[in-house]
């Protein structure tokens, strides 16, 4: 039931009672280490096996070749199926899987194809799954187009792709907001009598709301309750972040009124996406209010919460709100990113201009806490700050000090070579400068 620790306890009191471990007891506390990716624990337990003189089986050996790969060893774990051999264990495609995939995604294909050559010569023909763990690897990493070359290997190689290969595939493509990609395979999918599962569907909608497709994606959902494949909170978060992107709150709030109606649970992704389409709507107020409607159902905001609800205020042109919500967010023990620096300083430095003594002091506390977190800004967004900057303190000043703190270390550099005509730069591109623009949209990680 996930409670490796209190199996380890158990573990120990067999040892103080004189009852020996094992293999399968040690089996089962590797095992649980790894469902939980506690990669030292599960070693430890790995060593003490070699201690007790074992000889470890195949599953052994494959769980600790998952574990070398969750460490990021990918070579250790090679060499684990050189042992096996040695040991006269036959590696199965359950062995190969996690360091076929590792490798995928570290962006090593070369090794990952060496791993592919390794698994037919020792004669284990690889399955399906084999060519999905290295389609996925790719993707992850964002080479689809490699990713896409392997299907033409698996028809080669006379495996047929499955719906979870088409799948992985659409995901990419959808990532990329490329619609017609997506359907294309989609369509595959359909014309080879592959079974349409919701999470075609969830890659398919994500292609089109990544694209600004939303009567696309609405006709998708037609089709799934066709399928009376039902919507689950990921397809609504995905509905919802689309609309989001838009502005349209009235759509966002149609579809988490509906979301309740069909009894699905909002989670914190559905909330962020919802603030995320009252503060693009220019509507905080409402944004403010689901803030209280989330932490009143047991809801916690998290870091992106906080910095859509932030960069909201900053768009709506209040910088001291955001610099509340942003005392707020580390009052909930919350640690700022780069993102939300951004926000809060481009905000106020912005409203400093009438020389506000909160708002002065503001920027002072924020650039304080950067130095002191190591973080600093790019280049641009360096210049763009030196420029409202000389609008508060011409020839310099405390201030001044304090924000070129947080620039990068070669900023001085940078002002010798430009001279005043980098620093004097044409001022409507400081009007245009979002140094959030980059974090504008919900972080795609959720999905």
């Amino acid at each position: 039931m996930g409670k490796a620790s209190k199996a380890l306890e158990v573990s120990n009191l067999m040892v103080a009672d004189g009852i020996k471990h094992n293999l399968k007891t040690y089996s089962m506390l590797i095992n649980g280490f790894l469902k939980l990716k506690d990669w030292a624990n599960a070693f430890a337990v790995f060593e003490d096996v070699i201690k007790d003189g074992l000889k470890p089986d195949v599953v052994l050996y494959n769980n600790m070749i998952s574990v070398f790969c969750g460490m990021n060893s990918m070579e250790r774990a090679v060499r684990m199926i050189e042992h096996m051999r040695m040991e006269r264990h036959r590696p199965t495609t359950r062995t190969f899987l996690p360091i076929i995939h590792s490798f995928s995604r570290a962006g090593d294909v070369r090794r990952a194809l060496e791993v592919f050559d390794m698994m037919r010569r020792v004669g284990c023909i690889p399955t399906v799954h084999t060519f999905n763990a290295l389609v996925q690897g790719l993707v992850e990493k964002h080479q689809l187009q490699k990713a896409v070359e392997i299907l033409d290997q698996m028809l080669l190689a006379g495996v047929k792709p499955n719906e979870r290969t088409y799948t992985i595939i659409m995901q990419g493509y959808a990532s990329l907001g490329d619609t017609g990609k997506a359907f294309e395979y989609f369509t595959k999918v359909k014309e080879e009598g592959l079974q349409l599962d919701v999470f075609v569907y969830e890659a398919l909608l994500k292609a089109c709301c990544k694209s600004g497709r939303m009567q696309s994606a609405l006709a998708v959902t037609r089709e799934m309750s066709a399928q009376n494949i039902p919507r689950n909170t990921f397809v609504y978060n995905i509905l919802i972040d689309g609309w989001a992107r838009r502005g349209d709150v009235w759509e966002a709030a149609d579809l988490l009124q509906q979301m309740r109606q069909d009894c699905v649970q909002p989670d914190i992704h559905t909330y962020t996406s919802f603030i995320n389409a009252c503060c693009k709507a220019g509507d905080m107020m409402r944004a403010t209010r689901t803030i209280d409607e989330m932490e009143a159902v047991g809801v916690k905001p998290n870091i992106n919460t906080y910095t859509t609800l932030i960069r909201g205020w900053a768009r709506a042109s209040f910088p001291e709100k955001a610099f509340r919500c942003f005392q707020k967010m580390k009052s909930a023990g919350l640690v700022p990113d780069k993102a939300v620096y951004h926000c809060v300083m481009t905000s106020l430095l912005s409203r400093a201009t009438v020389a506000e003594e909160y708002i002065c002091s503001a920027i002072r506390s924020v650039c304080s806490e950067m130095v002191e977190s190591g973080s600093t800004v790019d280049m641009k967004t360096a210049v763009h700050w030196s420029r409202s900057l000389r609008k508060i303190e011409s020839s310099g000043g405390q201030l001044t000090e304090a924000v070129q703190k947080t620039f990068p270390p070669d900023w001085n550099l940078y002002g010798s070579r430009c001279g005043a005509s980098a620093m004097n730069a044409d001022e409507s591109e400081a009007e245009d400068y979002d140094p959030a623009a980059d974090t504008d949209e919900i972080n795609p990680t959720w999905f």
